[in-house]
């Protein structure tokens, strides 16, 4: 019989309530429905269905998923969606990879105004990109590019970010071209760290001045317009951070990369190490000592304490594109494109389409073989309805 493996949702089950007990007045509704989700899922709670193999009779039962976008048992299926989405709209082009991180003293604002600020970050890091790209003096090119944000470090202390993933190259200004890239340069980090600051900056203060931004605890004092300035006087002397890697390929490293990144959550259940006497164990990468692989001890609360500051606000959309990728004109723009480059309108594919969600009786899932004979298909023969709330009462029926 296996071991069962250590999971974020054993931390939320078995500390939860203590949590609550000690931060709940600080814990937002956000947040606590992360925990209570999370909890949940794959558990009787969420109810499930009964598969039975149709060749040996072999039967078992499957529970439900939360399909929260924080869990980390929830990503598979929703990565698999999405890949298969942008599968048909890759260019047979290099790709770069180009982070924008903000500063660390400004990460407490954004855990008291976290959709003003990652808002602000995502605008901010998309423009300057647009900006400069459309320099005759660098690319001289409109561009697309998608950002998705990440607001942790390995740790799973706040850093927040966005990666970008770029074509390397763009519609000419006039729409008649194609514009290649240099081979493993795309844009100057330096100026394009200067824009991004510059305009960050820019939008926080319109936000400070329209009265967007809230200021709570130790961050009351900048809500006075004197330590306000002062606070931005001294982000205007730092140097931002913005990364921008050589090209890692086309298509298929492309999807490989989004696959790693896309869907990602604070930290993923193969990290824990283990779930023992109030202490979470796991894995994380020291990046200033070369990447070197180390294990941190955290107690309970304050690991749920840190999973939770990654809590986006309700309907935050943290994958975003731009350019000739934007929504409204990606279509047409990438048909444009192609036909400049003489590239296959219709690709073919490369990953496997995804499952369906949860399964209904009598489906069979494709490539689900009989565990036991391995022969037959699993189909679903039953529904399970969800447990009883109200007369199990597990602490995160609790709304208080």
């Amino acid at each position: 019989m296996s071991r069962h493996r250590s999971e974020v949702a054993d931390v939320f089950r078995t500390y939860g309530a203590e949590y609550l007990k000690k931060y709940g007045k600080s814990t937002s509704a956000e947040q606590r429905r992360v925990l209570r989700e999370l909890s949940m899922c794959r558990t009787a709670a969420l109810g499930g269905h009964k598969k039975k193999c149709n060749r040996c009779g072999h039967d078992e039962i499957s529970f439900n998923s939360c399909r929260n976008r924080h869990c980390p048992k929830c990503q598979a299926q929703a990565r698999a969606e999405w890949l298969q989405a942008r599968e048909q709209e890759l260019l047979d082009v290099p790709y770069f990879h180009v982070v924008f991180t903000l500063p660390d003293e400004i990460g407490p604002l954004a855990l008291q105004n976290p959709r003003q600020v990652y808002g602000i970050l995502f605008r901010a890091a998309a423009e300057s990109l647009l900006s400069l790209a459309q320099d005759p003096q660098h690319l001289g090119a409109h561009i697309g590019f998608l950002l998705v944000l990440h607001t942790w470090g390995q740790n799973l202390h706040l850093h927040p970010h966005v990666h970008g993933v770029v074509p390397g190259g763009g519609l000419s200004l006039d729409g008649q071209r194609w514009v290649t890239s240099r081979a493993n340069f795309f844009l100057p980090v330096r100026p394009l760290s200067r824009l991004f600051r510059g305009k960050f900056l820019s939008y926080l203060q319109q936000a400070f001045e329209e009265g967007k931004l809230s200021f709570h605890g130790q961050l009351e004092p900048l809500a006075r317009s004197s330590s306000w300035k002062r606070w931005r006087k001294e982000l205007r002397s730092k140097d931002w951070v913005v990364y921008a890697k050589p090209p890692f390929g086309g298509p298929l490293q492309v999807l490989k990369y989004l696959a790693r990144y896309t869907h990602r959550v604070a930290i993923s259940n193969q990290r824990l190490l283990s779930v023992d006497n109030g202490q979470v164990a796991f894995r994380w990468k020291d990046y200033a000592q070369g990447n070197r692989s180390r294990t941190m001890v955290l107690d309970a609360l304050e690991f749920i304490r840190r999973f939770l500051l990654h809590v986006l606000p309700k309907s935050f959309v943290r994958i975003r594109y731009y350019g000739f990728l934007a929504n409204g004109q990606r279509k047409n723009k990438l048909a444009r494109i192609r036909e400049l480059l003489g590239q296959n309108h219709n690709p073919p594919p490369v990953i496997s389409p995804p499952s369906a969600g949860e399964p209904t009786p009598g489906s069979e899932q494709d490539g689900e073989r009989c565990p036991q004979c391995r022969q037959g298909r699993m189909i679903v023969v039953d529904e399970i309805p969800p447990t009883n709330q109200e007369t199990s009462k597990p602490w995160w029926a609790d709304t208080s």
